[in-house]
């Protein structure tokens, strides 16, 4: 692997030390904890200068998880996650205005079907379409999850640019981003919650329901790694329809949400957008020069004993067959 981070070669260290260029923890012999200390130290203390690019989107990802918290405390389940999908958008449009990303029409068009959809749903919220708790703020409901899309959208091209640009590894990334992560949250926690921390300790209200919590985060995470190692994006956004369909049953059931017309078409139309903004960018000219090709009124047959003619190509060199954006773990 590469040497980690932009500045050049790796500082001179005494005898023993490790190259950071040219070591990670996957290829240390027998598993050895000193090269694989002497690696980090070299990774993340020594060239700081890379370790302090990852503050911006560790701070970002914070707060988009504390928002999380508040939109879901705010609104109904199954309305949170058809809101939630917007962050395709934001981060479709960070892409283009950060990375210099093309969309083609047919994505263009599936953004616009999913802010329809998406507007749908938070009309027939503000109509009071269901009933909800007292406690609820549809509006600071909106807001932060608009917050936390914008945050998203943003924190992972961001990430995503920070990737490409350096040679350093995707796990040490994301080792750099837990220890930001990890320190901001014991400062907001130690803010918000200090003196209730202190007088009744670090885990006071950790109930099962939320240890259940806190392991179905860490296992989605995972199984997001998963879908995208040995799937697509494809599969990945029948999976994002699914969620919606099970968060809705799951609502009905559990808080008696109600579901009108009006919330059936905006969600309906967020799971379309959802499913052709996943399809490769090739289909939708494939599927066009398809149905040319059998419903063409140009059909002639070749005179015996000629070639046939070249046939031109349906997909230009050019046009990449895989989705927009590329296959990670950025995008929850």
């Amino acid at each position: 692997m590469a040497a980690v981070g932009s500045g050049g070669s790796p500082a001179a260290a005494g005898p023993g030390a490790v190259s950071a260029g040219t070591l990670e923890p996957g290829t240390t012999t027998a598993g050895n904890v000193k090269h694989l200390v002497l690696f980090l130290h070299e990774a993340v203390l020594v060239q700081y200068v890379d370790t302090l690019k990852l503050a911006v989107p560790s701070l970002i990802y914070t707060l988009q998880n504390n928002l999380q918290y508040v939109a879901i405390s705010n609104l109904p389940a199954a309305t949170f996650q058809v809101t939630y999908q917007l962050k395709i958008l934001t981060t479709a449009l960070f892409s283009v205005l950060m990375l210099n990303r093309s969309l083609s029409r047919l994505q263009w068009a599936s953004l616009l079907l999913l802010f329809t959809g998406v507007a749908i749903v938070q009309a027939q919220q503000a109509g009071g379409g269901s009933p909800r708790p007292l406690d609820q703020n549809p509006g600071a409901g909106l807001a932060a999850v608009v917050a936390s899309c914008l945050s998203s959208g943003f924190a992972g091209v961001y990430f995503e640019k920070i990737l490409k640009g350096s040679s350093g590894s995707v796990w040490l990334r994301n080792l750099q981003l837990g220890l930001f992560g990890t320190a901001l949250g014991l400062v907001g926690l130690w803010w918000a919650e200090g003196t209730a921390v202190a007088h009744r300790g670090f885990f006071f209200g950790y109930t099962p329901a939320v240890w259940g919590v806190v392991l179905n985060q860490a296992f989605g995470g995972l199984l997001v790694a998963v879908v995208v190692k040995y799937a697509d994006n494809i599969l990945k956004g029948f999976a994002t329809s699914l969620s919606i369909v099970l968060s809705t049953v799951a609502s009905i059931r559990l808080f008696g949400f109600h579901v009108d017309p009006l919330f059936a078409l905006g969600a309906g139309l967020v799971i379309g957008a959802v499913y052709l903004y996943s399809l490769p960018r090739g289909a939708a000219k494939a599927i066009a020069s398809a149905s040319a090709s059998t419903s063409g009124p140009c059909t002639h047959q070749q005179p015996p004993g000629q070639p046939p003619p070249p046939q031109l190509s349906s997909h230009r060199g050019d046009v990449s067959t895989e989705p927009l954006l590329p296959k990670s773990v950025l995008v929850k």
